[in-house]
């Protein structure tokens, strides 16, 4: 179905919000993915925070202007299907990986990350990057780490010394007799 021009330009202003806010970019192309694997993978995009849409590459290149995605307007040829990471850089990544495992026709065309282009085999990477859950849990266990060294440290003293917790009532008997 062809748009006219305001629909055009509303798929670009669209487009272009997405692509302002977004982490990372994954075109891939999609010819012969049947319409309930499209749906599967729209409903997945929606609840891991992707932003999923087949855009005609024109109007692609059109909103990706200004932005660190503008990288890939050369290459942005044939039938794609758009994957903009919008709450984590790994989630389209992710996205991608899972339904092409299930789909021979989901090929990943490019990754644009932080203003560059990687090719294809970049979504594997970008897939691996942990959820900000795991991120943050990482950073807590990094935190964490001096304070338990710091403490098995005094322990270790303490033991060679006699376990220091077990002479400090002893001496305490003492002195009142």
């Amino acid at each position: 179905m062809a748009l006219n021009l305001s629909q055009k330009k509303d798929v670009v202003a669209e487009v272009a919000e997405v692509a302002a806010k977004a982490h990372s970019l994954i075109a891939a192309e999609y010819a012969g993915t049947t319409v309930s694997q499209m749906t599967a993978m729209r409903k997945k995009a929606r609840e891991t925070g992707v932003f999923l849409k087949v855009v005609k590459n024109t109007l692609a290149a059109r909103a990706v202007t200004g932005t660190e995605y503008e990288v890939a307007k050369d290459s942005l040829v044939g039938p794609l299907l758009y994957a903009f990471s919008t709450e984590e850089p790994g989630a389209a990544g992710r996205l991608i990986k899972e339904f092409a495992k299930g789909n021979d026709k989901l090929q990943p065309k490019l990754v644009v990350v932080g203003g560059q282009q990687y090719p294809a085999t970049h979504v594997e990477v970008l897939a691996s990057l942990p959820t900000r859950e795991q991120a943050l849990a990482m950073l807590a266990r990094v935190l964490a780490e001096p304070a338990a060294m710091f403490a098995r440290a005094v322990k270790a003293v303490a033991d060679k010394q006699g376990g220091g917790d077990v002479a400090a009532p002893a001496e305490a008997q003492a002195e009142p007799a």
